[in-house]
């Protein structure tokens, strides 16, 4: 979602290569593109103004080390800056010790409340705690159906209100009804408006008074931009809030609110929704997302991402088989399926330093996974073991079965070649780096990395 920004900055960093010292006049000319990005990007005015002077203070007259461009000390400066915009390094939901710890999810209608409370359950029982789901909006039937689901699907316990229609007394008992069980959290998910309006603040002040939250996390949509920073000081205001959560992170926003919102609320941003699926939920790292708006990726993140997906047996048995060269169709699909734990391609190729630039021009797109699935699939066990085997008329069967052509069958042998060669050498120490990242993803061509 920050790819126009970081272009943008990008090229402000090459117009100051070259130079020993960064002048005034260097340090203006600069600060004017950022203005203009962070204006692009949907930024706070205000926001941008105290970012701009900060950056100045410390960028005019600084002395580039010997080891630094001035593009690069700019990048250092900016880096910082970022960082402090952003908020305070990996805040954490504050957890109770002895009692149920009570998280009350708040925001507007459609920003995402449901589906994050399920994501946040979801996070919290992976690391062993006990959670219950608690629908708390009344006024919205498919909201209580919708956590309903996601508790059955998620193996949660969610409160059943059992014809009581007052949030606040549903709230109430629900938190009862979660100490009684030993549930460590319960999440009460409140009912939203298209618009704030003061019946909503009411019954929010109200179901705060009752419960006590230990945190009270207001959900945005960081697609609305401005606006979003604007309802969450709304809220701040009027009910108080501990943190926020930003949905549709993987969406094509420009990012000012993630830019904006914590200097405008002076709260931090907690987590971040990065898709649809249940697992799509991370922890905010302000000096990641500045490393990714800087173009430079984001390696931890994407470790985290592959420590979650891979199990480290099966990552050893096929290690083995590279070795060997017994690394084939069967095992490339069942890596596949790992690479689609970790989320869209699109978003793990912007976590690797330097993609961006090798990327431009090539079109990342999740369907390629399916398609190289259903081609797999399309295949008997025999032919997925033996590649050489897959003669014309095979290939034929195999593009009729999966609905591609026999050019795509081909593409994908020609590739997977390719890949089992550079793996080879990869396990004998022999590897010189002979494919760029463009190649090694298929070349734009619809294919898979590899």
């Amino acid at each position: 979602m920050f790819e126009n920004l970081s272009n943008r900055l990008e090229a402000i960093y090459k117009n100051l290569k070259g130079r020993g010292k960064l002048k005034e006049a260097d340090v203006d000319a600069a600060l004017r593109e950022i203005r203009i990005a962070f204006i692009e990007a949907d930024v706070s005015l205000p926001v941008i103004k105290e970012f701009l002077e900060k950056v100045r203070e410390k960028a005019v007259g600084h002395e580039v080390l010997k080891s630094l461009t001035p593009g690069h000390q700019m990048v250092k400066i900016v880096n910082d800056e970022l960082k402090d915009l952003l908020g305070e390094e990996g805040a954490k939901l504050q957890m109770a010790s002895n009692e149920t710890t009570i998280v009350l999810m708040v925001g507007l209608q459609g920003s995402g409340k449901t589906t994050t409370a399920g994501k946040l359950a979801r996070m919290l029982k992976k690391e062993g705690k006990k959670c219950m789901l608690v629908p708390a909006d009344v006024y919205r039937p498919a909201a209580i159906d919708q956590l309903n689901v996601l508790g059955q699907d998620l193996e949660v316990d969610v409160f059943q209100a059992e014809g009581e229609n007052d949030p606040v007394k549903i709230c109430k008992n629900a938190v009862a009804e979660a100490a009684r069980r030993m549930c460590q959290v319960a999440i009460l998910d409140t009912a939203g408006r298209t618009q704030v309006d003061e019946d909503l603040m009411e019954e929010i002040r109200n179901i705060k008074k009752a419960v006590n939250p230990h945190e009270v996390l207001f959900v945005a949509d960081s697609m609305m931009g401005q606006q979003a920073v604007d309802v969450a000081r709304t809220f701040h205001e009027a009910v108080g809030i501990d943190g926020v959560v930003l949905t549709k992170m993987d969406g094509d926003a420009r990012g000012g609110a993630a830019l904006s919102i914590k200097t405008v609320t002076g709260k931090p941003i907690k987590y971040m929704g990065v898709g649809e699926k249940l697992e799509a939920l991370e922890p905010f790292h302000p000096d990641r997302v500045a490393s990714r708006i800087l173009g430079k990726g984001d390696v931890l993140s994407l470790i985290e991402k592959a420590e979650e997906a891979y199990d480290l047996e099966e990552q050893a048995e096929l290690e083995k088989k590279f070795k060997k060269n017994a690394f084939d169709l069967e095992d490339f699909r069942d890596q596949l399926k790992q690479v689609k734990k970790m989320g869209s391609l699109q978003q793990l190729v912007g976590m690797i330093p330097g993609a961006s630039k090798l990327m431009k021009g090539v079109q990342v797109d999740d369907s390629v996974l399916v398609k190289t699935e259903a081609i797999i699939d399309s295949m008997t066990p025999v032919e997925r073991s033996k590649q050489n085997l897959i003669n014309g008329s095979r290939k034929r069967r195999i593009a009729a079965g999966s609905g591609t052509t026999v050019n795509d069958i081909n593409k994908l042998l020609k590739q997977f070649a390719q890949m089992k060669k550079m793996m080879k050498k990869m396990s004998s120490g022999k590897f010189k780096g002979g494919m760029d990242l463009s190649q090694m993803m298929g070349g734009g061509r619809g294919f898979p990395p590899f």
